[in-house]
């Protein structure tokens, strides 16, 4: 092409790029020439021109640049060039000017499939880029591991760590995976109606997990909510909510007893799907004696090992009794039992054991030493002999 005509290319590159709302012109480098060129010869692109236009898709990926926009630039620069190619200046034949027209929107077409297929590939791997950013983010913010440079990293996700944060995590029978429905749906629905994005969804060893600022409490609510619509009520599941921790380490500790507190709830089969761990701490003290706790547990059970039926029955009397505030027609209720046989097992329970529920000593040392028993794993022998 003589000096002149590369330069009104070059003229039609500029004037593309200001109808395409100012796209950068040299996301067309090369794409010119090469449908001047195709004018001519009637060729279709080659394996170089189309690697070019894809690489120029994937420049326009990194650079942000909409994708329409990329097409709109080579579609404005097609018909604007159009006129000056060298096979439409050359000819006057109508069917010459056909097939040179033929060939040079065929090679448009296939040069816009180029850039849309490196642009898409280029955002694809950006996205698999940020997700695993993310990953190793979620992971070292609950594992608590390079908490340096944690708070840093967090704002690139919208999480505030200076001030106090609250995790809660989600159990359910079905293990929530990342990425999947469920974490999708709720963070989805959360992000829709908090009108803030200072919170994480995310998952972390089958459980899903939600990191927010203790300020807006509702949120903790919401999520509740969001959850109850994604899971339903059909399966098994609970949310443990950890306490309000600061700083890049609060939040693994907040996480952590947001865990305990689902174990508790698991081992006690504690009523209700939220279990917070400000209302668990009593349990916590229990357990920093395990051996006392033992030690009671068997002082005050063993009798009951043994016992014709089985121990569990008088075992999950005793624990409904006490959870509906000693009240023996609540209890039958919970257990679907009759009242005389709630009657009848707690009296037994005296009979073997020496403690009564009707002495307030007697009946805390039986609460204690049941919930024990549930905490430590270590019910009295089940044994069906007499």
């Amino acid at each position: 092409m003589p000096a002149n005509g590369t330069k009104a290319l070059a003229e039609v590159a500029e004037r593309a790029g200001r109808d395409a709302h100012g796209v950068p012109v040299d996301l067309l480098d090369g794409y010119l020439e090469g449908l001047d060129e195709v004018s001519t010869t009637r060729r279709r692109l080659g394996p170089d021109q189309l690697r070019v236009r894809r690489e120029a898709g994937a420049r326009a990926a990194e650079q942000g640049v909409p994708l329409h926009e990329v097409i709109d630039l080579h579609l404005s620069a097609t018909w604007l060039a159009w006129p000056l190619l060298s096979g439409v200046r050359e000819v006057t034949d109508a069917d010459a000017v056909r097939a040179a027209g033929e060939a040079v929107f065929k090679a448009a077409d296939a040069a816009v499939m180029a850039v849309a297929g490196g642009y898409e590939k280029a955002q694809r791997w950006s996205v698999r880029q940020e997700e695993s950013f993310r990953r190793e983010f979620v992971d070292d913010l609950l594992d608590g591991r390079n908490l340096g440079r944690l708070a840093e990293r967090a704002e690139r996700f919208g999480l505030r760590l200076a001030g106090n944060n609250v995790v809660a995590a989600v159990r359910a029978s079905q293990p929530v995976v990342d990425g999947g429905e469920v974490a999708r749906a709720v963070e989805m629905s959360l992000h829709l109606r908090s009108d803030s994005r200072d919170v994480l969804i995310t998952t972390k060893n089958d459980l899903l997990v939600c990191v927010t600022p203790q300020a807006m409490g509702g949120l903790l609510d919401e999520f509740v909510r969001q959850v109850t619509s994604a899971l339903g009520s059909d399966q098994a599941w609970s949310v443990g909510v950890g306490r309000a921790q600061s700083g890049p380490g609060g939040v693994v500790r907040s996480f952590e007893q947001a865990k305990y507190a689902l174990d508790i709830a698991g081992r006690l089969a504690l009523p209700g799907r939220v279990h917070r761990a400000g209302d668990l701490l009593v349990y916590q003290v229990l357990l920093r004696d395990s051996a006392a706790l033992a030690d009671l547990v068997s002082v005050v059970l063993e009798p009951l090992r043994g016992v014709r039926g089985g121990v569990e029955p008088l075992l999950d009397t005793l624990s409904a009794y006490f959870a509906h505030g000693q009240v023996a027609t609540a209890c039958a209720r919970e257990l679907r039992v009759g009242v005389r046989t709630v009657t009848y097992r707690l009296q037994r329970v005296k009979e073997l054991t020496g403690y009564s529920v009707e002495d307030p000593s007697q009946a805390l040392s039986l609460h204690v030493a049941v919930l024990g028993a549930r905490l430590l794993g270590l019910p009295p022998s089940t044994d069906q002999t007499s």
